[in-house]
């Protein structure tokens, strides 16, 4: 990762926390002060899952508050009774040396815990959903191949960002792109002309929910204007763990609906960063007007600069304009809206393109 990096980005704890959410975890355990994590934990409760804090105090820092945590975990088993739970440690407690695992066996619960040593001085984001995988391995939660395929997709999704994504420039500053109605005319057009228009979903996990409108709206554009479509996407229904795998089913049903079918399938949601390279192959080889990539866009190598981007990140649209793309978009709601989603959501630039067909494109 770029150490001169100076604009915000993600941290481990969050990343530690989506990937309890990930394994069908009930409850996590914020083992730090009460505002630690506290919108994602918000949107966290959204998906379902119930996120509760110890709520460490300044004298905490001091005497330690292993008793703390171990006295919440027994709350949260009487209250909740679940199966399955997740403990995340935070700046405060990892710094002082906090023990989640001697809390854990002295709380004695009925539950199999995912204990998660990681604060926000650990590294990378991706430094935490990878603690969060190896415990969950350890605690027999998943089989180690499958950590394994995990650890490799998030090492290379760190080198990613690295060389080409948010870590790749020293300062991103939010940029909202070029409109919707100017996106949707360029790719209503090509269609209206007899066109082919291309599109690529490269999805990251529950994001795709939104990404996904894209490919819906282009081809319900096509059924009213005429011209002619294909798909690459990285759906692939077999990979990843069953949380994922659900979000895949979800939105195959969505787009089958409309009659989006995909002429390439790149992987799992979890695997955009080979997912990408693999897509880059099967774009070479499809004759195409106009090309629409949505997702982790910069996974994709060699873009044509004339595509239409879309991506919910307004710094990926920062540093997608300075490598050269005119036309990318933002939907910047995406990241609030998926959480609890269990099919796609509509977009702003699917809806322009929408409401420009019913009028006739004029």
């Amino acid at each position: 990762m770029n150490e001169d990096v100076l604009h915000p980005r993600p941290n481990p704890i969050v990343a530690a926390m989506y990937t309890l959410r990930d394994l069908d975890v009930e409850v996590i355990v914020v083992h730090g002060p009460a505002g630690c994590g506290f919108m994602v934990s918000r949107r966290l409760e959204d998906a379902g899952v119930r996120v509760v804090t110890t709520g460490m105090k300044e004298n905490d820092l001091i005497f330690g508050a292993e008793e703390k945590l171990t006295q919440t975990l027994r709350k949260v088993q009487e209250r909740f009774d679940p199966s399955l739970i997740g403990v995340v440690g935070t700046c405060a407690s990892m710094i002082i040396g906090e023990s989640l695992d001697r809390a854990v066996e002295k709380a004695g619960l009925r539950a199999k815990v995912i204990p998660v040593d990681v604060h926000g001085c650990s590294g990378a984001n991706t430094v935490g959903a990878i603690r969060a995988l190896e415990m969950a391995w350890q605690r027999g939660v998943i089989p180690q191949k499958e950590y394994l395929r995990q650890r490799d997709m998030l090492t290379r999704a760190t080198l990613l960002e690295r060389d080409r994504g948010l870590t790749s420039k020293e300062l991103l500053s939010p940029n909202y792109g070029v409109t919707k109605y100017s996106a949707a005319r360029r790719i209503g057009n090509t269609l209206r002309k007899g066109g082919r228009v291309l599109v690529v979903l490269n999805g990251k996990k529950e994001l795709a929910y939104g990404h996904a409108d894209v490919l819906r709206a282009v081809e319900e554009c096509r059924s009213l204007i005429g011209g002619e479509t294909s798909f690459i996407a990285n759906l692939d229904q077999g990979v990843g763990l069953p949380r994922i795998r659900r979000y895949v089913a979800d939105i195959m049903r969505d787009l089958s609906e409309v009659g989006v079918r995909l002429d390439h399938v790149t992987g799992g949601l979890d695997e955009y960063p080979v997912a990408g390279i693999k897509a880059a192959e099967h774009i070479s080889s499809i004759e195409h007007d106009l090309l629409v990539v949505c997702g982790i866009v910069h996974a994709i190598p060699g873009l044509d600069r004339d595509a239409v981007l879309m991506s919910d990140q307004p710094r990926e649209v920062d540093n997608y304009l300075r490598e050269g793309f005119r036309d990318v978009v933002s939907e910047p709601d995406i990241h609030a809206r998926v959480m609890g989603a269990h099919g796609v959501l509509r977009t702003e630039l699917g809806d322009t393109m929408r409401e420009l067909a019913r009028e006739g494109w004029t």
